[in-house]
């Protein structure tokens, strides 16, 4: 059994190698430069889980054990017992539909697979052409004609309990973005590890998110006589612990409380909070707190599970609070067979 010395010096190692390790990867102190704007795939940053977004998207540390966690830490996915289905729907800003699925496979001492998808879709979009206005200047002019636009992104995961206390997982992905006739593809890889420390269910998880290659949006452009020009991935790093509350021996009630902190490299550092109250297994309720982002702010959600010819079926429910922007509702629903 840990010391509580012990677990405090692993909580606060953890931390310091989580900011070496995303320090190292700039290269350059996160006060010195702002960083908004320059990456692209904004889409990935998109996590369509439910019960993940009411916790203030401070997802790194939970334990899921269900097939979501290939949106979050796949590391999590270890814990599936069996086979998992998860289907997310939700309203996005600006009218923007979002859907993903995601499916997991427990094989034993081998590990748990699985396997996802997720589409973005921005509905039509007025088209514009520069007309001439007077001399040496241009004004947008709405043509009557429409465009679409759509992201779409497919992965396979993978993740194995090494030990009683640590997991690892990963998912490859490849994906595509398509802007009228125009699109462009590539393919990225995320890591997730989750550690239980020992002391009672404290655990603490680190992820790293969307390593990929550059990309170009078109090619070479007669017009401009140049190529477009480099799209990056939006590297997401983050480190969480998390710990429940009120899980006595034969006590209805569980309170789980998750703490990460997220460093971007297209923005600046932030911080997620999540709070989950749980009675009897079967009934949720959800909140968290977003820090240092222009708008996102608030989250809440509830959720049910319940059994079912031997089916354990959960619908989950979230709210995100954009701030001027709009409100979002998200809706999941799983099946564990």
């Amino acid at each position: 059994m840990y010391s509580v010395k012990k677990i405090f010096q692993l909580v606060f190692a953890h931390f310091f190698l989580w900011i070496a390790f995303v320090q190292a990867q700039s290269g350059i102190s996160p006060r010195d430069i702002g960083r908004a704007g320059q990456s692209g795939w904004q889409f990935l940053k998109i996590n369509g889980d439910a019960r993940q977004a009411a916790l203030g998207g401070a997802y790194t540390a939970l334990s899921n054990g269900d097939a979501s966690a290939v949106f979050g830490n796949p590391a999590a996915l270890s814990d599936v017992k069996n086979i998992d289905v998860q289907v997310n729907v939700l309203k996005w800003i600006a009218d923007i539909n979002h859907q993903s699925i995601a499916v997991a496979f427990n094989l034993g001492q081998i590990g748990v697979v699985g396997a996802s998808i997720a589409m973005l879709d921005y509905g039509d979009i007025p088209e514009t052409i520069n007309s001439p206005v007077g001399t040496g200047g241009t004004t947008p002019l709405i043509t009557g004609q429409m465009f679409t636009a759509n992201d779409f992104v497919a992965g396979i995961s993978f993740a194995r309990k090494i030990t009683d206390k640590l997991s690892v997982g990963g998912n490859i992905r490849w994906m595509q973005q398509q802007i009228a006739e125009h699109s462009m593809r590539n393919w990225s890889l995320d890591f997730g590890t989750m550690y239980y420390t020992g002391f009672k269910s404290l655990r603490i998880a680190i992820t790293a998110r969307n390593f990929g290659p550059d990309s170009r949006f078109g090619r070479w452009s007669e017009e401009f006589q140049t190529e477009s020009d480099n799209v990056r991935m939006p590297l997401d790093f983050r480190a969480g612990i998390a710990m429940d509350f009120l899980d006595g021996d034969r006590s209805p009630h569980l309170l789980t409380v998750v703490l990460e902190g997220d460093h971007p490299n297209d923005g600046s550092e932030k911080f997620h909070l999540g709070v989950s109250y749980s009675f009897d297994g079967m009934f949720f309720v959800r909140g968290g707190y977003k820090f240092n982002y222009d708008v996102q702010k608030f989250t809440f959600g509830a959720g049910i599970t319940y059994t079912v010819g031997g089916i354990i079926s959960t619908i989950n429910y979230a709210y995100v609070d954009f701030g001027e922007l709009t409100q979002v509702h998200m809706f999941s629903l799983g099946f564990s067979f």
